[in-house]
This record gives C-alpha cells, structure tokens and sequence, in this order.
C-alpha cells in the first residue's frame, strides 16, 4: 500500500482510529529533504503494508493538525499507536535509518 495522503479532515479517521501503528510525515512541498525521503517512504509502506500505514500530512494545507502535534520542522516522522503519538523523529534519512526508526517504534 502507498503512502495516503491525510487532511486536517481525515486525520481522526486515517491515524487516531486507525486499527493499525500509523506514521505520519509531516512536510511540505518547498521542503527539499521531505522530498528526499518520499520515495524511502513510498517503498517502505510497501514492505511494511502488513505491520503499519504510512501518511502525509501537508503542513501548509494542514496547519490545524500540524500545530496541535506541535510541529515546528520538516519532516518530521510521528508514530501512533492506538491513537496516540509515541515515537518522534525530525529530519531526513537513508531507507535503512527510517525503516529501522519505524520498526523500533511500532
């Protein structure tokens, strides 16, 4: 399954109810490393599909999620489970730093 893209919306349905771990990356479109970890993001949902769901939370269409988690930088990684934060990581890294990141924290 690929990333989904969650609103301020659906965030409640997508990631606080969810059945599932949900990782939610925060960025935004002129942000150059959110862009960067994207495609790690994408292949990661699709070897992970079975254990977690990964969504995106534009921040500039989405301020009023963003400012509630008390986002302040892109990206940021924030895992749930059964819908509440429990894990946190800021910034981009290599497919193997946020698979192993993910998996510690679900």
């Amino acid at each position: 399954m690929a990333t989904v893209t969650v609103t301020d919306a659906t965030f409640e349905s997508e990631v606080l109810q969810s059945d599932v771990p949900v990782i939610v990356d925060f960025w935004a479109e002129w942000c150059g490393p959110c862009k960067m970890i994207a495609p790690h993001l994408d292949a990661i949902s699709e070897e992970m599909a079975d254990k977690v769901k990964i969504v995106k939370v534009d921040v500039d269409n989405n301020q009023q999620t963003a400012q509630a988690l008390r986002i302040m930088s892109m990206p940021t990684l924030v895992a749930f489970k059964d819908g509440q934060p429990v894990a946190q990581k800021v910034g981009a890294g290599s497919k193997t730093d946020l698979s192993n990141w993910i998996s510690s924290a679900i």
